[in-house]
């Protein structure tokens, strides 16, 4: 956080589309991040978009390239969508932190560091702006730190995940499970494809769910 800028809201633009909310973002200072990562990694998607997807934060690749989920996550992230009759060019995707938290380095890679609820909290006016650009019917929260941003620091993604849930103060239906890094990390490849299993029922339930709804 920083004294000058407490929260992103100073930097939004009179005016909500995509192209104006990106651009403005560029030149966000509402936290202490700026000064870490290489750029803002807004979202990307079309607008509307029947489902949005938010993680938690852009990780190395996403920071130098600009765009959210171009790393390994992403790439496991776009196997599964092809599961579960997805593209993701019909998917806006973004994240709940615009720039990327580090510490350290391991070899040319830069290691991710969970960002503070105060980073959260911070960004939260540029989620909440996307929101209402794009008006999904589903908006999926990928790993806790998303969906704490969204549904409120008591939720408990083990208790809840997979579910469809309607929350007051929040235009579509929400749903939450992992972020698929949560999987890359697991401790061994029996429990990577357990965990990928999982990940792919809860996608498949959401988008049984969104077709029920346009039916």
């Amino acid at each position: 956080m920083t004294a000058e800028h407490p929260t992103a809201s100073v930097f939004l633009p009179p005016r909500f589309t995509l192209r104006t909310l990106e651009h403005a973002a560029k030149v966000c200072a509402g936290c202490d991040l700026h000064h870490l990562g290489t750029q803002t990694v807004f979202g990307e998607g079309p607008v509307p978009a029947a489902v949005m997807l938010v993680g938690e934060q852009p990780g190395d690749r996403e920071d130098r390239e600009g765009r959210p989920f171009v790393g390994p996550a992403g790439a496991l992230l776009d196997a599964v969508f092809s599961e579960v009759g997805l593209e993701r060019d019909e998917v806006y995707l973004t994240n709940a932190v615009k720039h990327f938290r580090w510490e350290g380095i391991r070899g040319k890679r830069r290691l991710h560091r969970k960002p503070s609820m105060a980073h959260v909290s911070a960004c939260r006016p540029w989620l909440d702006a996307e929101i209402s650009t794009v008006r999904p019917e589903i908006l999926v929260c990928l790993g806790a730190t998303a969906a704490q941003a969204i549904l409120g620091r008591s939720f408990r993604l083990t208790e809840h995940r997979g579910e469809i849930l309607d929350v007051d103060g929040i235009g579509p239906r929400v749903a939450a499970t992992v972020h698929p890094a949560s999987i890359l990390r697991a401790r061994s490849e029996g429990a990577r494809q357990e965990q990928r299993a999982a990940f792919v029922d809860d996608l498949a339930g959401i988008v049984r769910n969104r077709r029920e709804i346009d039916a």
